[in-house]
């Protein structure tokens, strides 16, 4: 598969993927699948917005240069075609790296929200972290410790486990973009694109 379709692939598995962190990182506003009272009753990764920010809002711009790269070639900047590519091709390296930094990020979060645990009430009214030590991973006899919200710690497992998993393979498909723009970048050699005929992008 040539440069260009391989770029277009990899931008169409990353935004439903951008669109489903997202989700899942607005559904941890909603501790066990309710609204908050408080602001203060949400666990603080939630609100460094990793599913939004990192492998939601920025993974799209990425997504839609890689979508875009196959018929991108500069229409062959200074007069020469393959420049041109090959131009395009360097824009999806720093993209893909941008898409690997929120990717990056949000896997950072998850992984920390899943260690500590939500936020939830302890009895009589006391809000805070139930958990040490990522103690609660694997054992469901004590998330009983969180009386408020209800099934606060399996929802936020999941969701943050989620997270996890997604920004693990957004990262993954950057990296492979990373190198499948640099194969381009190399390997242009042929009349492509705009300015005439089919080829490697």
């Amino acid at each position: 598969m040539c440069s260009g379709n391989c770029a277009k692939c990899l931008g169409i598995a990353l935004i439903p993927l951008a669109i489903l962190c997202i989700l899942a990182n607005t559904l941890l506003f909603f501790p066990g699948g309710k609204v908050a009272s408080d602001n203060g009753h949400i666990s603080d990764e939630v609100w460094y917005f990793g599913g939004i920010l990192g492998s939601g809002v920025l993974m799209i711009f990425p997504a839609l240069v890689f979508l875009g790269l196959k018929n991108n070639d500069c229409c062959g900047c200074c007069g020469n075609e393959n420049c041109g590519k090959r131009f395009a091709m360097f824009s999806s390296l720093l993209f893909a790296a941008i898409g690997f930094v929120g990717a990056g990020y949000s896997f950072i979060i998850a992984v920390v929200g899943i260690h500590k645990g939500p936020k939830c009430d302890i009895g009589y009214g006391n809000w805070t972290y139930a958990f040490n030590d990522g103690e609660h991973l694997g054992k469901p006899g004590i998330w009983n410790r969180c009386e408020e919200p209800k099934d606060i710690v399996p929802w936020n497992l999941t969701l943050f486990s989620l997270l996890l998993i997604m920004s693990a393979v957004q990262a993954l498909l950057c990296a492979i973009q990373a190198i499948n723009g640099l194969i381009g970048m190399f390997c242009v050699g042929c009349k492509s694109g705009c300015c005439g005929g089919d080829g490697p992008v």
